[in-house]
């Protein structure tokens, strides 16, 4: 195990010592900007280089003075939670002047800064290139003039840029996802759903206008999370004759039973000829053909606001911490690089390439090539298109192909948020794709006792926003009933298996495959969508269900902690759920800005817990009020939530006090996040439309049925790295360690010294994943909505 010797030798080579770096935020601010300056701050300090705000964007670096200012590691506390950018931002004309660059150009020479770490959009980054490139010009201009001495550049020689995306908008090309869009969805759905219960009560239909410039990222992704009966965006304007068809789709869900319409419309939003589509045209228009009783609503700067969300937080920390180490590692002939998310990565992309792409979808929209503007948006945007328009519309029963199979969907394990949302997508793919879909009520238990019934199409509606399970849900294996549900699947001739859940769904898979050899009812083909809290299904980086517990630990935390301002010291210790796998408070606790998270992958003795007491009271000595401590419910049988606890309380006598809360249920509870109602129906409809391909595949002609009985006809479908994959569940065996219920190796522990260098401690970070420059690829495949910062 030569890592930790390499993570070593990384520090030693790429020391900051001497090098002077400098954050700042331009253009419109967005949820997550402070933690990606904490983690720049903080990391950059770790390596020995001297860190610098610039405060409010470039207008502070070209005015100078008290805009520039030396940070500490204490200057950076207590961000992590706060929204909006505590650094200021602001839009400025001069920088776009070449005076102005010459000014900015000299305060930075003062501070020695020649690495500039940019979060903003694509005129932010654009500028900042520019500034790079001129900047040999404007030092041998400031030398002319007698502002400063040849030495100086010599010494400020090259200027380094990294770029984050900091946009609500998400139209940065070569990222999947920018800072901010997923909170700035959060406040999308918060109101969408309040709506829904009012709009239920009366009757209406309610237009609500999103923003997103002009890029319909945020109200495709909110109609798909909230299964809006039709939305409106810029990229692909609807056909000639929208109207008619618009209003023929809500009158026809009234006539089944819906007594509410949504439709989201993107700020942008147009029609074939470039003219806007506005709430009010799309508000007439309903009540002067149908008479339906209709509101607008236009949610405004309230989605740039607010606390950020857990998956923006970790987003942003990693983020930054990669763009610390591109500016260690770059050299004079690199180009000025953006870093970016693909999947479950962190990417570095050279920032023209990125800047050039999006400005060619503005212009394909401009141009009326609307298909290549979708396409130029990246794979994910388009998955996102397609889904949506396979969930939302439906097509008449003679234009569906006949496929005379039977599907089963049902839920295993534990109750996780978003498995409505993935049961809807599945029953609705698969009526798309012409089979007959069947619901199993309680599981593999309600099998076998014959819970099982067809669905339609208007049975999942609504069922995107629900939390738990709406199926119910066992953890019954079906080794216990396995000929009772052989009967149960040979009397309704099941043809094909989709089962969400956790680790019980997985170790289900395992006893059907080993049932075929003596039941042909499970020689057919199965698949399994992960769906757990826990996050420890073996084959997939995520869960559906893991970012709506996240939040719900990231939020309480937040509280936990501001309820002990204003009073004296304190530390706070917290117990999350998550069985032996440690997810939840690893990475719960990056999120939270914790001091320590202990889980049992990462075992630990009292010395370790007598260091960590150690650390905590010197900090409170010298800077913070507040500490956090995260325990994983598994962790160690001896070191108990209650046994820390009264060790902290001991130890921290007469510098800090200690409270203690196990956080339970609350973290499998609630409604689910956007990103568990997206991930869950895109994942689902993938999985469905695999189903049809196999079915094709494994139908026997001369005998009249289905009959899969080899290993990839089992299988798992997982988000690995960059990409969603199905795998063969025995393949997956050998990854798996039974006992604890977990995988044999987990990518997030990776993330975990991140966590401990934000909070202080010294330590080796591996950097085997960190991004070297790549290039960006028109269409990269990028399944999940980056499902990556987690």
């Amino acid at each position: 195990m030569a890592q930790p010797d390499t993570k070593k030798i990384f520090f030693e080579n790429l020391s900051g010592a001497g090098k002077a770096i400098a954050v700042l935020t331009s253009g419109g601010d967005a949820q997550g900007m402070n933690a990606a300056v904490r983690a720049v701050v903080r990391m950059g300090l770790y390596v020995g280089a001297k860190v610098y705000f610039i405060h409010e964007g470039y207008q502070g670096m070209v005015d100078g003075g008290e805009n520039i200012k030396e940070a500490t590691w204490e200057s950076v506390s207590s961000m992590l939670q706060v929204g909006g950018t505590v650094i200021g931002s602001a839009r400025c004309k001069e920088f776009r002047t070449h005076e102005g660059r010459l000014k900015a150009a000299h305060n930075l020479v003062q501070y020695g800064i020649t690495n500039l770490c940019v979060i903003g959009g694509d005129g932010s980054l654009t500028g900042a290139n520019l500034f790079r490139e001129e900047w040999s010009g404007l030092l041998s201009e400031l030398v002319g003039q007698g502002l400063i001495e040849d030495e100086a550049v010599q010494k400020n020689s090259a200027l380094h840029i990294v770029g984050m995306v900091g946009s609500i908008d998400n139209d940065f090309c070569g990222t999947d996802m920018t800072i901010g869009t997923d909170s700035a969805l959060h406040r999308i759905i918060e109101v969408v759903d309040a709506i829904m219960t009012t709009a239920q009560s009366h009757q209406r239909t309610f237009v609500l206008e999103v923003m997103g410039r002009h890029c319909g990222y945020l109200a495709l992704v909110s109609a798909l999370a909230c299964g809006a009966d039709w939305v409106l965006i810029p990229e692909m304007p609807p056909e000639d004759g929208w109207e008619d068809k618009m209003c023929q789709k809500l009158s026809a869900n009234r006539a089944g039973m819906k007594r509410l319409n949504i439709i989201i419309v993107a700020e942008g939003a147009i029609d074939h000829s470039n003219k806007p589509i506005t709430t009010d045209y799309i508000k007439d228009l309903v009540v002067k053909c149908l008479g339906f009783d209709t509101r607008v609503t236009i949610l405004g700067h309230v989605q740039r606001g607010g606390t950020p969300s857990a998956f923006d937080r970790i987003l942003a920390s990693r983020m930054g911490v990669e763009a610390v180490f591109a500016l260690l590692e770059t050299t004079a002939n690199t180009p000025a690089c953006v870093v970016s998310l693909c999947g479950n990565q962190s990417v570095r992309l050279p920032l023209m390439e990125c800047v050039q792409m999006t400005q060619e979808v503005q212009k394909a929209m401009d141009e009326k090539r609307f298909e290549e503007a979708v396409k130029l948006r990246g794979r994910s945007f388009e998955n996102n298109l397609k889904t949506y328009k396979l969930l939302a519309h439906r097509k008449p029963e003679s234009e569906l192909p006949v496929s005379n199979f039977n599907v089963a969907v049902l839920n295993v394990g534990a109750p996780a948020a978003g498995m409505n949302a993935a049961v809807r997508s599945a029953v609705r793919v698969g009526i798309s794709e012409g089979h007959k879909m069947f619901a199993v009520s309680d599981g593999f238990e309600g099998l076998s006792k014959g819970q099982i019934r067809e669905i339609k199409w208007a049975d999942v509606g609504g069922w995107t926003g629900q939390g738990g399970s709406l199926l119910g849900t066992k953890r019954t294996l079906p080794a216990k009933h396995v000929d009772k549900i052989a009967e149960q699947m040979r009397k309704n001739n099941i043809n094909a298996l989709l089962i969400i859940g956790g680790f019980e769904a997985f170790l289900s898979l395992l006893e059907l495959l080993t049932a075929r050899g003596k039941y042909d009812e499970f020689c057919v083909p199965m698949v399994m969508v992960p769906a757990t809290v826990s996050n420890n299904v073996p084959g997939s980086d995520l869960s559906i269900g893991a970012d709506t517990a996240l939040n719900a630990i990231t939020t309480t935390c937040d509280r936990i902690k501001q309820s002990a301002s204003g009073t004296k010291r304190r530390v706070f210790i917290i117990e999350t759920m998550g069985g032996y796998c440690g997810y939840l408070a690893s990475v719960g606790g990056l999120a939270a800005g914790a001091d320590a998270a202990y889980i049992y992958e990462e075992p630990f003795d009292i010395r370790d817990l007598q260091a960590n007491v150690e650390h905590l009271t010197e900090k409170m000595k010298t800077s913070i009020q507040r500490g956090l401590v995260l325990r994983n419910e598994n962790s160690n049988e001896n070191y108990t939530t209650d046994f820390i606890y009264q060790l902290y309380s001991e130890e921290g006598k007469g510098v800090f006090d200690c409270r203690k809360n196990v956080l339970g249920h609350m973290q499998q509870g609630g409604a689910p996040s956007p990103f568990d109602r997206n991930f869950g129906t895109k994942i689902s409809a993938k999985a469905m439309q695999w189903i049809t391909k196999k079915l094709v595949e494994t139908f026997r002609q001369d005998e009249g049925r289905v009959f899969a009985n080899t290993e990839d006809t089992c299988c798992l479908l997982g988000m690995r790295r960059r990409a969603l994959v199905f795998q063969p569940v025995v393949q997956l065996k050998g990854d798996t360690d039974f006992v604890h219920r977990i995988p044999k190796e987990q990518w997030w522990l990776k993330l975990r010294p991140l966590m401990k260098i934000l909070a202080k401690y010294k330590t080796s970070y591996d950097v085997s994943d960190s991004g070297q420059l790549e290039h960006v690829v028109r269409n990269r495949p990028k399944e999940s909505d980056a499902s990556g910062a987690m």
